[in-house]
């Protein structure tokens, strides 16, 4: 078991939405091998949640460009005598080899989700509490009652399709979180507040509690600054209230 428990918070749109979509992609690969009717639900939203977020935003864009930005700063130190050539290069040529993959697909990520009546129906159910249930989808509720080595297949070609951008995904908020060590801090009273830097944009803040303290942070910030505050954790009280003790936590500011 893990001896502290992480927050982030993103402070822009465009790492907003990786961090959605790291989270989708986690519980769907989780749930993707899994044999219930359940589970292939469960996956299956994911997908469509996923497909949602690539419909309302072009999403491929912002991640080349994010590649881009990256490989430009990354390049800036090849000439560092203190970097790992090997382990930069490496980073390079799997960033290049990314934004290839990706200039090679035309039009929208998934665009034949779309075009899959299938998909479609659950997609526009999904929006009514309890929609789709067996007699709301007759389709889906014949689906489900296949045999879960087909329905795996299927749900497995539908995540392909967000294969490479999902990876592209992964490497840019691995490379965001390596950028900054978690460090001590103190909140004072359970608050903390921080300017930042505007011609420095930080893109993530992470905080790290001991696991198993009465409190957990809640976080709100953008481009001039941050703040953290330290809630006790209830779910029988109608309020949930701000600690009065001082809090010693990590934080990292990360700006890449």
């Amino acid at each position: 078991m893990s001896t502290r428990v992480l927050y982030e918070q993103p402070l822009n749109e465009r790492i907003r939405n990786f961090l959605r979509l790291e989270f989708l992609f986690k519980q769907a690969a989780y749930y993707l091998n899994r044999t219930s009717e359940w589970d292939s639900r469960t996956t299956l939203s994911c997908i469509l949640d996923i497909s949602d977020i690539f419909s309302s935003t072009d999403l491929k864009a912002e991640v080349m460009k994010e590649l881009e930005r990256h490989c430009a700063s990354l390049t800036r130190l090849e000439q560092n005598p203190a970097v790992d050539r090997s382990q930069l290069t490496n980073l390079l040529n799997e960033m290049d080899e990314l934004i290839d993959k990706l200039h090679s697909i035309s039009g929208q990520i998934a665009h034949n989700l779309k075009e899959s009546e299938f998909l479609t129906t659950i997609q526009q159910r999904s929006s009514v509490p309890g929609g789709t249930c067996d007699f709301d989808l007759p389709v889906y509720h014949h689906w489900l009652q296949q045999p879960s080595k087909y329905r795996t297949n299927d749900l497995a070609d539908w995540l392909r399709n967000f294969d490479t951008i999902a990876q592209a995904i992964q490497l840019i908020l691995k490379l965001i979180r390596d950028s900054a060590l978690l460090k001590p801090v103190t909140a004072k009273s359970g608050f903390f507040q921080k300017n930042l830097d505007p011609n420095l944009p930080c893109q993530l803040v992470r905080v790290a509690l001991p696991a198993g303290v009465p409190y957990f942070a809640e976080m709100s910030g953008g481009r001039h600054r941050f703040t953290i505050r330290f809630l006790h954790f209830s779910t029988v009280n109608s309020r949930i209230l701000q600690t009065d003790q001082d809090v010693n936590f990590e934080l990292a500011c990360c700006c890449i």
